[in-house]
């Protein structure tokens, strides 16, 4: 069954109103967290599996997770935490890494502490902006970025250019950055990669569109990377077997037809 009909209704369990708007529901299986846009709708933001806390539901999200086929991350830095998919997840799949995830809402951080951190993961939380998190930051090499920050009003694009620009600044030659791009025309996509090729040429730039969602999902992966040796086998990878020959198969398939490729949630 879509997980689109296994939330089509459900118990409201958290609701705030005003200029953040956003509501925690739940149902049998499922317990997600949504926010009202501009024009009023709702937009799911997480989704979480109740039985499996720690299983990927939103196809975004397996994009975003896919360069775990090719290294073993120590310290990884998230920007917006949302409803803490990523961090379950990778707090499940690997050992041995911290997990420091930047957010803004106030709202955002006691809902997740609340609803959507059942298991008690260990992640260090920071309340604060994002981009002014990274400007304070010493260049102290991170292994991993992932900006995943949704943005409840519409931002100007010279803002976004801005912020691509902070992004690459938190990364040096062997460091990997993942970009979530939701909601953006062609023309904004080709300038951020237009932007991103300009700004990096120590690393090759791998871009997934997500079928039937708004989302482009962005990898800045070193060009060190020996990335068709390190698909042969999974020693390189936290991923267990079966996850790691699947998601190739996505890495893959992505590449193969203009980085289209249509994600299942998995865990």
């Amino acid at each position: 069954m879509q997980l689109s009909k296994h939330i089509a209704q459900g118990k409201l369990l958290y609701l705030s109103q005003g200029e953040e708007s956003l509501s925690v529901s739940e149902n049998k299986h499922f317990r997600w967290l949504a926010f009202n846009n501009d024009k009023g709708e709702q937009v799911i933001q997480s989704v979480m599996h109740k039985r499996k806390p720690w299983q990927l539901t939103l196809p975004h999200q397996t994009a975003l997770l896919l360069p775990l086929l090719f290294f073993k991350p120590k310290n990884i830095v998230e920007l917006g935490l949302g409803g803490g998919n990523l961090d379950r997840f990778l707090a499940h799949t690997c050992t041995n890494i911290s997990i420091t995830s930047i957010e803004y809402s106030s709202t955002v951080i006691e809902n997740f502490t609340r609803y959507f951190n059942p298991e008690k993961v260990k992640i260090e939380i920071i309340h604060s902006n994002s981009n002014d998190w990274l400007a304070r930051q010493e260049k102290i090499p991170l292994d991993w970025l992932i900006s995943d920050v949704y943005q409840h009003k519409e931002q100007d694009f010279d803002q976004t250019i801005k912020q691509l620009e902070c992004l690459l600044d938190n990364i040096d030659s062997n460091g990997c950055l993942s970009i979530n791009l939701p909601d953006a025309t062609d023309n904004e996509v080709n300038l951020c990669l237009t932007v991103l090729q300009q700004l990096s040429s120590e690393h090759n730039i791998i871009y997934f569109h997500i079928p039937n969602y708004l989302n482009i999902v962005i990898h800045l992966i070193p060009k060190h990377w020996q990335t068709f040796k390190l698909l042969k086998r999974n020693k390189n990878s936290y991923l267990p077997h079966r996850l790691f020959l699947q998601w190739r198969k996505f890495w893959l398939y992505g590449n193969e037809v203009s980085h289209e490729v249509d994600f299942k949630y998995s865990g």
